[in-house]
């Protein structure tokens, strides 16, 4: 008895079961595709002037597994015309392009958006990145920042993450507050440095810790007694009248971290 053999070499038996794991494959593909669609049963309003811009946006996140339907517009206007076609909105990506945070305007439709919308986060897609920017952004209400830099599975990313319930900010604002806090430390540093003398400086750091005098001048390895010079002489320059009251004093004006 011969076996017959296709033209990729395989037997029938062989080719069955490459048809049936084939099969099961594309299945599960369709049952992975079904079930995130059922984590978003609803639409994203995708708000950009420039027609060709968010044509081309609402493309490329259904393609990249945004699992919401994209109502492309204009405005919220255009919208409210339209939205008989689309499931309830989930969230809102508004592209502002290269405006300023600090333009009152903006400010006006972003809270516009926010009361149209009431129960979906409004996401920002701007070519600007400042981080001033990104902080007005975060106050004016939206429920994130989408940089125009990155790639467009990190804007799906972002919407799912909003609807979720989080607040996207991109890696590189994280980094740069990071540097920002860093940078008023040292600043900070400085200022102290520059109104006391390095001894002052160094019984202004034991009495904000609440050391006694004996406990100061064993530290420094200083008398007792000059301990208690550099005290008077910093209280002075405080203008105040106890150690309570420079530890208080110093503490508001440089806080401890």
């Amino acid at each position: 008895m011969s076996l017959t053999v296709d033209g990729a070499g395989r037997t029938p038996v062989a080719v069955d079961s490459f048809r049936f794991v084939s099969e099961l494959a594309k299945a599960s593909e369709r049952e992975a595709r079904g079930e995130r669609k059922q984590r978003f049963e609803g639409s994203l309003v995708l708000i950009d002037q420039r027609a060709l811009d968010r044509e081309c946006l609402a493309k490329a996140l259904g393609d990249r597994g945004l699992c919401m339907e994209v109502s492309a517009v204009g405005s919220v206007e255009e919208w409210r015309r339209e939205q008989v076609q689309f499931p309830p909105v989930q969230a809102v990506l508004f592209n502002i392009g290269n405006r300023k945070a600090e333009d009152a305007g903006l400010a006006n439709e972003i809270t516009k958006l926010r009361n149209e919308f009431k129960s979906s986060p409004v996401i920002v897609l701007s070519d600007n990145e400042d981080l001033t920017q990104i902080v007005k952004m975060l106050e004016y209400g939206v429920r994130g920042f989408i940089p125009s830099c990155v790639g467009v599975s990190v804007c799906v990313g972002a919407i799912e993450l909003a609807v979720a319930g989080g607040v996207f900010v991109p890696a590189s604002s994280v980094l740069a507050m990071r540097h920002l806090l860093a940078t008023s430390s040292s600043a900070e540093a400085r200022n102290l440095s520059g109104m006391f003398t390095a001894r002052q400086e160094a019984v202004v750091e034991a009495l904000r810790r609440g050391k006694a005098n004996k406990i100061i001048a064993y530290e420094l390895k200083l008398r007792e007694s000059t301990v208690k010079v550099h005290i008077r002489n910093i209280m002075k320059k405080l203008k105040a009248t106890n150690r309570t009251e420079v530890a208080y004093k110093l503490n508001d004006m440089f806080p401890m971290n």
